[in-house]
């Protein structure tokens, strides 16, 4: 049985793995850096990085 639930949790890992959900802390972590005026955009340009690593879509800056 718990052969069975570690190898289900290793498979629901890999199916996240690419997955804009394991992204969205970077990207709010992003949205509410951004919105410092002045240094915000390059306090957030890290966590953008981070974001486009694990999930590449485009972002809209």
């Amino acid at each position: 049985m718990r052969v069975g639930l570690f190898v289900g949790f290793c498979i629901m890992g890999l199916a996240l793995s690419g997955c804009g959900l394991v992204a969205a802390p970077c990207r709010v972590g992003s949205a509410v850096l951004k919105i410092v005026p002045v240094v915000g955009p390059v306090a957030a340009a890290p966590t953008d990085a981070c974001a486009n690593v694990i999930d590449p879509t485009p972002t809209r800056s």
